[in-house]
Formats: structure tokens, sequence, C-alpha cells
């Protein structure tokens, strides 16, 4: 597997922000995203998991799919 990238990418090419990647909830599941001071900022995953630990492991795996626009 490859490295996960450790900023989220739709955060810096669309709003300059270099924001780190998390692990963040909603009511659809478990996403990767970047969170700043008002809350969720950008969901960078296209996938939903269905724990907070596949959540972890997908994104120390690099073993997701990084979405192309808001």
């Amino acid at each position: 597997m490859q490295e996960s990238p450790r900023f989220g990418h739709l955060a810096q090419t669309f709003a300059g922000r270099q924001l780190p990647l998390v692990v963040l909830r909603s009511a659809a599941g478990y996403y990767l995203g970047t969170w700043d001071d008002e809350g969720p900022f950008t969901r960078e995953s296209q996938e939903y998991f269905s724990n907070e630990q596949a959540a972890q492991d997908a994104l120390a795996r690099g073993d997701w799919t990084q979405r192309q626009s808001l």
C-alpha cells in the first residue's frame, strides 16, 4: 500500500489551507477529512467507513480513495 498523505488535498487545492487529515464522523459514517477551528472543513475520502478503527486503519495504510472535488 501507499503511504497516506498527511494533509487534505481538497483543503489545500480549493481553500489554500494546509490542514491535517483526521478521522471524522457524520450521519453517513466515518470518513477521512480535515477540521478547522469551526468544525469539519472538507471530506477528503470518497469512502465512508463502518467504524472509527476501520477509518484509522485506512488512513494509516493509505488504503482509501481521495475525492477530487468538493
